[in-house]
């Protein structure tokens, strides 16, 4: 996937999305327009994203980015996408912690102007590691960075984590705590299970995340520890930056209450993806970047809390990826752009790491 042409990702029509949006707007500051409505290039694989400027005399946010809930005619990569939950994480994360967070502006919870829900928050301007083609690959600016250039995005972004997980009140969060038996680790594997067995309904199961499944439960920590606000998409590729300092926060709709690691295994694991990746194409890549030994060594100088057990989190990590991957790609065939493999753990770009990480032989 990241090397080939995006997914299809949306059935929506952007020239109408703009024509509604301005509608929209009007109601919310009368006589605004939306104007120089786009969408990005690098708009993600999940919710939409448009981008736009607010024409009127006295706007309370003068350049806006729209989070727009994933289009359910286009094969969605979850089932649900609550924007109200994404809304209010955003709000309590500015409020409670110095992340740089976009301040959210107006949450419209009807999907009749736009044919789903949304919100309306500043647009930062800054760059982002690019997932296609992957920052890892050569002729990108964070390749072509200095070693010291790098040293600087990834303590600023190991320090993301860091403030968040210190920073913003469990209590404050409590909306994030997921249904089901079990203290907070459980709930949120529980709900990973959930989400395989929703991807896999009616179509085929990949033995290998099953088998990862069963692994996680071998691994399973003997005290996962308190839960903290996890970020839940934590990867520098939802971070905009200035130079190397991050000035922005994206992407919170996998939030949830969990122990610190989860975020942790999350950041080591979806950068090793891309290197992984990259190596397999005959190139070096950034293999002395967010390396795991770095991230939990200053994490741990950050927080005071050393990472544990991070062989289970690394590969509850690639196990969550792995079935995002298996959604998207079944996507991809909903729409005609690929033929489904008679098996179904081929769809699973890193399947032969996530094999390795459930045979114990991956950090090796």
């Amino acid at each position: 996937m990241a090397t080939a042409p995006r997914p299809r990702t949306t059935t929506r029509d952007p020239e109408e999305l703009a024509d509604r949006l301005t509608a929209w707007l009007g109601t919310r500051l009368p006589g605004a327009t939306a104007d120089g409505v786009t969408v990005p290039a690098s708009n993600g694989l999940s919710s939409e994203t448009l981008l736009f400027d607010i024409e009127h005399p006295e706007p309370p946010l003068r350049s806006c980015a729209l989070r727009l809930a994933a289009d359910p005619s286009a094969y969605t990569v979850f089932p649900v996408y609550d924007m109200v939950r994404q809304y209010r994480t955003m709000e309590v994360v500015g409020r409670f912690s110095d992340l740089p967070v976009p301040k959210v502006q107006w949450l419209e919870e009807d999907p009749g102007p736009l044919g789903a829900p949304f919100f309306v928050m500043e647009r930062v301007r800054g760059r982002v590691p690019p997932d296609v083609m992957p920052y890892t690959y050569e002729g990108n600016w964070l390749h072509a960075a200095s070693d010291t250039e790098r040293e600087h995005l990834e303590a600023a972004t190991v320090g993301l984590l860091a403030r968040l997980h210190d920073q913003v009140p469990v209590r404050e969060a409590a909306f994030l705590e997921l249904p089901g038996e079990g203290d907070a680790l459980r709930r949120h594997v529980t709900a990973q299970r959930a989400y395989y067995d929703w991807v896999v309904d009616g179509l085929a199961r990949s033995p290998l995340i099953e088998q990862a499944f069963d692994r996680l439960e071998q691994l399973w920590p003997p005290d996962p520890g308190p839960p903290v606000l996890n970020w839940g998409d934590a990867r520098i590729g939802n971070v905009i930056y200035d130079g190397f300092d991050p000035v922005a926060v994206l992407d919170w709709e996998m939030a949830a209450l969990a122990p610190r690691e989860v975020d942790l295994g999350w950041t080591v694991y979806l950068h090793r993806f891309f290197q992984d990746l990259t190596v397999t194409f005959g190139q070096r890549g950034l293999p002395d970047f967010l390396r795991r030994d770095r991230v939990e060594a200053r994490y741990a100088r950050l927080t005071g809390h050393t990472p544990r057990d991070m062989d289970f989190f690394t590969l509850y990590a690639a196990l969550r990826h792995a079935i995002v991957m298996l959604r998207i790609a079944y996507r991809q065939a909903f729409f005609g752009e690929v033929d489904l493999p008679p098996d179904p753990d081929t769809l699973i770009l890193h399947h032969g790491s996530l094999r390795a990480m459930v045979q114990g032989s991956y950090w090796d």
